[in-house]
């Protein structure tokens, strides 16, 4: 008997696992690579650079899928308001990446959850379950850096992690919302 209840389910757990392993493992390189592109000025570059990529990434998709030009313009929207949140905070780039690596981790594993309910094999709120679990896995990432000579554990950043994973989760919620009231009124 298989683990997963569906192919796509697999795929969004095994993203969640890659994208943990590739947070987890920088941890160690992560001041030093962001130290040597302060040293050199790039550091805001290199994040609105990647910023804008994942920007263009998610609007192709969308693009592809054929999504709605509402939800599209939804989605910019919480985009929109997600990126002067962070403006607003004065953050670091460092501090930043936070926001959006916990956002993205809480996505995949809202939708994995919500494909393994479509199977009626999880009984429990989707919703609910992938912010407890993306909370933990966020606090994890902390406690990790405390083991790590040259990091430390900050309290903040744990509160960061949680304020990203519920904002993606959030996010991702509203759109799944809006999608289905579309279905539902296109009948």
């Amino acid at each position: 008997m298989s683990v997963f209840t569906s192919k796509r389910e697999k795929r969004l757990w095994v993203s969640v696992l890659l994208i943990l392993t590739a947070i987890y493992s920088t941890l160690g390189l992560a001041g030093e690579l962001a130290a040597f592109l302060r040293s050199r000025a790039q550091l805001d570059k290199v994040y609105i650079a990647c910023f804008s990529i994942v920007v263009i990434v998610l609007i192709g998709l969308a693009i592809i899928n054929k999504t709605r030009a509402l939800l599209i313009f939804t989605g910019l929207g919480l985009l929109a308001v997600y990126t002067m949140v962070i403006v607003r905070m004065g953050l670091s780039p460092e501090e930043r990446t936070h926001l959006f690596e916990y956002a993205l981790v809480g996505i995949l594993i809202y939708l994995a959850l919500k494909e393994r309910k479509k199977t009626k094999s999880l009984n429990k709120s989707p919703f609910w379950m992938a912010i407890v679990i993306t909370l933990l896995l966020g606090w994890l990432d902390e406690g990790i850096q405390a083991m790590i000579p040259n990091r430390v554990y900050d309290i903040r950043d744990v509160g960061f992690n949680a304020i990203a994973g519920i904002s993606g989760i959030f996010s991702m919620a509203i759109l799944n919302g809006l999608k289905r009231k579309l279905k539902s009124s296109k009948v």
